[in-house]
């Protein structure tokens, strides 16, 4: 099993990622950005999904979010388990697509387009099978669970406000 200390590119994403986390989403996304601009739209596809996926996570502006979850997706479909693999052995590209359809879902929910919220839902639930049995699995079919019902409400609101 690979870890994080054989892939510099993947190091600095964490350490950008855990910014993140620590409140500091301005400094993240810069980070995240750097480091796009380093790997390019044509860089390693499993670098580019998760960079993305983290990367969308970080803005404030919803649009710029969508573009960040459309990258996310894209790379996704040139990613291959065994490049995943190589970065951690558990990791299989099909339990990315729930978490990745999920977030465009919600930003398209958030955005007022519930056709397309609805479109990455079903997307979503098709995927949910690939989850696995941990508690990312539950988180995001938690998550899952939550988009759906607001999407259902017809609920735009951005959470918390």
């Amino acid at each position: 099993m690979a870890d994080e200390t054989h892939d510099p590119v993947m190091a600095r994403i964490t350490a950008a990622i855990e910014q993140g986390h620590a409140g500091d989403r301005a400094g993240a996304r810069a980070g995240l950005e750097t480091i796009w601009q380093e790997v390019g739209a044509d860089g390693d596809p499993f670098h580019r999904v998760v960079l993305a996926h983290f990367a969308a996570d970080v803005q404030d502006d919803p649009t710029a979010e969508l573009a960040w979850d459309r990258r996310a997706l894209a790379a996704a479909e040139e990613v291959t388990d065994e490049r995943a693999q190589q970065y951690h052995a558990s990791l299989a590209v099909a339990g990315f697509y729930p978490s990745l359809h999920l977030n465009l879902a919600d930003v398209h929910r958030r955005l007022g387009d519930l056709a397309a919220a609805r479109h990455h839902l079903a997307a979503a639930r098709e995927r949910l099978p690939d989850l696995p049995d941990d508690g990312y699995g539950a988180m995001i079919r938690a998550g899952f669970e939550r988009v759906s019902a607001l999407v259902e409400a017809g609920d735009t609101a951005v959470a918390g406000s």
